[in-house]
């Protein structure tokens, strides 16, 4: 099962690698993980997408990081209504005749053209998950010469209703 955690931590030398390690210990496998500075100076938030086998290894998870020095706060935030984003730049094999064509299929997806070369061209996304496996797979008959992907981000909604309620509307897809 997947699950979103996010864990908010003092900014100091080394933090990382201890968090990562707990998962590199308890062999689960980190799909996704960013880090970056908070609204608060040296404070960190990261957000890690990880596998695990049950609830109740999810649970063991969350109370081992809770554990950790320089952890203020740790919350599992899979099953709330959360905002998720996550940036691609991907570098697209081009010709001329093709470059029209690669337009029309990014223009849906609001993603930009960035850089322009003699063949090729890199594209910028943001989106959920699902938002950059459909461009990318759109965009695979092209030709992907590179690919980079910076992992989820999140954050939990103001109002926390029923998840379910909120996938109706089409902001969350």
């Amino acid at each position: 099962m997947k699950r979103t955690v996010t864990v908010t931590v003092l900014n100091q030398s080394g933090v990382l690698n201890r968090i990562t390690g707990l998962f590199t210990k308890r062999q689960f496998n980190i799909e996704s993980i960013t880090v970056g500075p908070t609204e608060t100076e040296g404070i960190s938030k990261i957000t890690f997408v990880v596998h695990v086998e049950d609830a109740r290894t999810a649970e063991q998870v969350l109370k081992q990081l809770n554990k950790q020095i320089d952890v203020l706060k740790v919350t599992d935030i899979t099953d709330q209504a959360i905002v998720s984003r996550e940036l691609a730049l991907i570098k697209v094999l081009t010709t001329p005749q093709t470059r029209a064509e690669i337009n029309v299929i990014i223009e849906p997806f609001r993603a930009t053209i960035i850089d322009v070369a003699k063949d090729s061209v890199m594209i910028q996304v943001v989106g959920n998950f699902e938002k950059i496996e459909a461009m990318i797979e759109l965009l695979r008959p092209y030709g992907i010469k590179e690919l980079s992907r910076t992992g989820q981000t999140a954050l939990t909604r103001g109002s926390q209703k029923q998840v379910t309620e909120l996938k109706q509307y089409s902001i969350l897809k």
